[in-house]
């Protein structure tokens, strides 16, 4: 993988192990079913992503900011997030 030039060609399935891709850029990529298992994804920024079916598990979230994103159906600990807002906003109104 010490040639970026390399990933440009790939056509079929690419494996990545104990790689070192910091300050890579990904545009118009498709990783539908991909698999990112113990990576560091400190300061990762993902914007018009489709991320919808997906999975985050046994993730450090911490300092994690969403904003501008469809949140129906998403969950946080099997509780639903528009659910979760609603009681936010319940409990600052003081509706509680």
């Amino acid at each position: 993988m010490r040639n970026a030039e390399n990933l440009k060609q790939v056509t079929d399935r690419l494996a990545a192990d104990e790689a070192d891709l910091a300050q890579s850029s990904f545009t118009n990529v498709n990783f539908f079913t991909s698999c990112f298992d113990d990576c560091n994804m400190t300061g990762l920024a993902i914007s018009d992503a489709n991320l919808s079916g997906s999975r985050i598990d046994n993730a450090n979230l911490s300092g994690v900011a969403i904003s501008n994103c469809r949140l129906l159906g998403a969950t946080i600990d099997g509780v639903a997030i528009i659910d979760l807002f609603a009681a936010y906003r319940m409990q600052k109104r003081g509706e509680t």
